[in-house]
């Protein structure tokens, strides 16, 4: 009974620490009324439910919400950081890499989300490092896309466990 509870406690605890401190209109809170704020506070009361309330289904999406709205207000904070899609898929990545701690699901998706991701966010230092493969990597440059879906239809289509 107290694992139903947890999440829309955290929930309404969480969005009226919000519209408190933004009704209060707090110097040193200023940045934080914005809406990735309420995506970190829907995904850490998806984390809460998940780790304290053994919901570890809750885990993916605590983390993705969680992540995005963090990635978010550090894009504007940090100037080096990669305001890129591969830290979009790092973070998914992330999420499913740790249901799968607690599940034994998603180790699969998690790999394959952060192979992925890296491909994505060193893209340019991955061709320089195969320039010595000039020929190849055009076409792995070119038909990288395509590569991907027909590994997707392979999954769903061909491959039966």
């Amino acid at each position: 009974m107290k694992g139903q509870r947890l999440f829309p406690g955290m929930i309404l605890i969480g969005f009226g620490i919000y519209f408190y401190l933004q009704q209060s209109n707090i110097e040193i809170f200023r940045e934080f009324y914005t809406w990735p704020t309420l995506l970190i506070i829907v995904g850490t009361a998806f984390l809460a439910q998940g780790y304290k309330g053994r919901d570890y289904e809750s885990i993916l999406p605590g983390t993705i919400l969680t992540g995005f709205g963090l990635h978010f207000h550090i894009t504007n904070l940090v100037a080096i950081w990669p305001d890129h899609m591969g830290v979009f898929i790092l973070i998914i990545s992330l999420g499913f890499l740790l249901r799968y701690q607690k599940t034994g699901n998603g180790l699969f998706q998690g790999v394959l989300f952060l192979i992925l991701a890296i491909i994505l966010l060193f893209y340019d230092m991955v061709l320089k490092w195969l320039g010595f493969l000039q020929g190849g990597v055009n076409v792995i440059r070119d038909f990288w896309p395509l590569i991907i879906v027909l590994i997707g239809v392979y999954l769903l289509l061909i491959k039966k466990k």
